[in-house]
């Protein structure tokens, strides 16, 4: 599937705003918590949309930052698209729609985000939506589920991923089983989904922990909309378990795609950013609660 341009459309003027990372940065005032929640200001024309990707662990200090950022949930959250099943991407979702206090608020997502999905690392613990944010309970406060596997347009100029080819990165790094029929069968997350957006400065491709391969997402970003200049890459690119040479291979094929700006935290890794900084130099930026970046 491939979106013509004047069908897709572009995104005039973006705003993207770190409303959950895993860190505060230096002398802040905002929260951190484990996971990633964005809020994507979209303007083309004189229309402005706000979509919200992800809601990490909790509401309580998305809530906080969106104060800070003087943003009000009621006012600046149209819809929601969710990355995938995993709590510290969905943790805050109830809450956050609770207290937007509307009705039919779209939540995009895959048709398997409500799976159960089990991991085994020191113990046997459930990954997946909580009872809290159940498809039954998000209904129950405003929304309204859109499932699909297929790429999805938003507005003009933003465009979900849907599943995303495995061409680069052929496995997923993370441990992770689903419970299907009584056996536990090992999770391939085709669920994560990553947003593309198409701006008159380039494509920008917001992902959120990347479980399908931060390369693979880009390069399904280039095919959907026929874009090929990448004006950024953001989100957590889960590295950390990365070995080294997975890490050189990413570092170096971004590079060599000619993205120009990597904005990345959460489930990166040190070792990874440190290698983006080495590569990339003051193109590279680091995630924190609070940050506003502008395109």
């Amino acid at each position: 599937m491939k979106l013509a341009a004047t069908e897709l459309g572009k995104v005039d003027e973006l705003k993207i705003y770190v409303l959950a990372e895993d860190h505060a940065g230096y002398d802040s005032l905002f929260w951190g918590q484990f996971g990633t929640s964005f809020l994507l200001s979209c303007r083309t024309g004189d229309t402005e949309k706000y979509i919200l990707f992800d809601a990490a662990t909790s509401a309580e200090p998305i809530l906080h930052n969106m104060k800070l950022l003087q943003l009000d949930p009621g006012r600046h959250i149209d819809m929601v698209a969710i990355s995938h099943c995993h709590f510290d991407h969905t943790g805050g979702l109830a809450g956050l729609l609770k207290e937007a206090g509307k009705q039919d608020i779209p939540v995009v997502a895959h048709p398997d985000v409500s799976r159960t999905v089990v991991l085994m690392e020191s113990y046997l613990w459930s990954a997946g939506l909580t009872a809290e944010n159940s498809k039954e309970s998000i209904e129950q406060v405003g929304g309204k589920w859109i499932l699909t596997r297929d790429p999805l347009k938003l507005a003009p100029g933003v465009l979900t991923s849907g599943e995303i080819e495995r061409g680069f990165e052929k496995k997923v790094t993370l441990d992770s089983y689903n419970l299907e029929d009584g056996k536990l069968v090992r999770d391939e997350l085709l669920d994560d989904m990553s947003l593309y957006l198409d701006t008159t400065e380039g494509l920008v491709v917001v992902s959120s922990c990347s479980h399908a391969g931060i390369v693979n997402m880009v390069i399904q970003g280039t095919k959907l909309t026929g874009q090929t200049r990448i004006r950024a890459v953001v989100g957590g690119f889960h590295l950390l378990d990365a070995d080294e040479e997975r890490v050189r291979l990413t570092v170096k094929t971004l590079k060599d795609m000619r993205v120009e700006q990597v904005h990345t935290g959460h489930c990166t890794g040190l070792k990874a950013e440190a290698a983006f900084l080495d590569s990339f130099g003051e193109r590279f930026e680091e995630l924190y609660s609070g940050k506003i970046i502008r395109f």
